[in-house]
């Protein structure tokens, strides 16, 4: 499967360009590859991909997403926040049922495959600790979404329904629209509201699930996640997504994980790095000092004359990389530790030690 390219590159722009900059570029590339001009084989693929582009990029709500997420934040456009709280569902399907390749369907002839589309994708955020990415983590989530409709087995139709055909759509189960997209105009196609794009009329449709073909439901998913992530992964769940609003599969389910700030440590890569505040004598004389890990405490030997501001490394006992072989460092970085009250016999044992240093 052929990865897709980065809106930006396709427009040829750049992250902070403004939305005056995006339109000059998408219509001077429009103009060039648009079907109707350009005849070569790779006109309408290019075209298509610059359409989306634009569509994604003139947006601020969807150039938001797709900065922090990239092409997942846009495929997963309703979250199952969104849906179990309270989303219509025919609205979900109606907008689902709009892409790009219906368009090109319409304005270059070619027969659509609609009973067999996808589900759509969902997008689910999982906040975890250090430690789960230490030491990996095997957790159950619950997703709220929809599933199949038993009664009519997902179809929408009631059993031994006639072949009355949607007086609003004319038995298609879909209603073509025609608006303007820049200086151009596009026919879109939304499923039918009033059959669920099953073309029948309403009286047709499964009573239960009122002809969407799926229900409100929980799901539980067991999640593996793996040692090593980063803050902001993705975890790709195929099938796991919502189910088809025709006869096609369920969509995708992405994982965004979030990791969260650690009271002891800061992460840089695999890397761990823990500050810790030493009394001058022990900097002074050498010490054996307790320093924690994400596996347990140990023992870290300062050398006598030790300078503040020197950093250790505990090897092997930073985090695991991701889907390679070994594990990163600990970096101990020791400051002195001024005392701020001393005692009456301190201060005299600090003035005699003050006087030795002058001599």
């Amino acid at each position: 499967m052929t990865e897709k390219r980065d809106y930006y590159e396709v427009l040829n722009v750049s992250k902070d360009s403004t939305k005056a900059e995006i339109k000059r570029a998408y219509r001077k590339l429009a103009l060039k590859y648009h079907p109707d001009k350009n005849k070569s084989p790779d006109a309408e693929s290019q075209f298509k991909e610059i359409s989306e582009a634009y569509a994604v990029l003139s947006d601020d709500e969807k150039r938001n997403q797709y900065n922090r997420f990239g092409h997942a934040g846009i495929n997963g456009r309703y979250t199952a926040e969104d849906i179990y709280g309270g989303v219509d569902f025919a609205s979900i399907f109606r907008n689902a049922g709009f892409g790009f390749e219906n368009v090109f369907d319409i304005l270059f002839g070619r027969g659509g495959q609609r009973n067999n589309r996808k589900g759509s994708d969902l997008r689910y955020d999982l906040t975890i600790t250090l430690e789960d990415v230490a030491f990996g983590l095997k957790k159950e989530i619950q997703i709220p979404g929809f599933e199949s409709c038993n009664t009519c087995r997902g179809s929408g139709i009631k059993q031994g329904a006639d072949s009355k055909k949607c007086q609003e759509c004319e038995g298609t189960g879909e209603i073509k629209l025609v608006r303007s997209f820049g200086f151009m105009q596009f026919a879109e196609v939304q499923v039918c509201n009033k059959c669920r794009g099953k073309g029948l009329p309403a009286e047709n449709l499964c009573t239960v699930c009122k002809g969407v073909g799926a229900l409100k439901a929980k799901r539980n998913i067991m999640l593996n996640i793996p040692a090593g992530v980063e803050d902001g992964f993705s975890l790709r769940l195929g099938g796991e997504g919502a189910p088809s609003y025709t006869s096609g599969s369920r969509g995708d389910l992405y994982v965004v994980l979030h990791v969260k700030p650690h009271k002891l440590f800061v992460r840089r890569r695999d890397h761990i790095y823990y500050p810790t505040k030493v009394s001058f004598p022990n900097l002074v004389l050498g010490a054996k000092v307790p320093i924690p890990t994400l596996y347990g405490a140990t023992k870290l030997k300062i050398p006598s004359g030790t300078q503040t501001g020197t950093l250790f490394k505990l090897r092997n006992k930073g985090l695991p990389h991701f889907r390679g072989f070994g594990k990163g460092d600990q970096y101990v970085e020791v400051t002195v530790e001024t005392p701020k009250k001393l005692s009456r016999k301190q201060k005299e044992l600090f003035t005699k030690l003050q006087k030795e240093f002058k001599d």
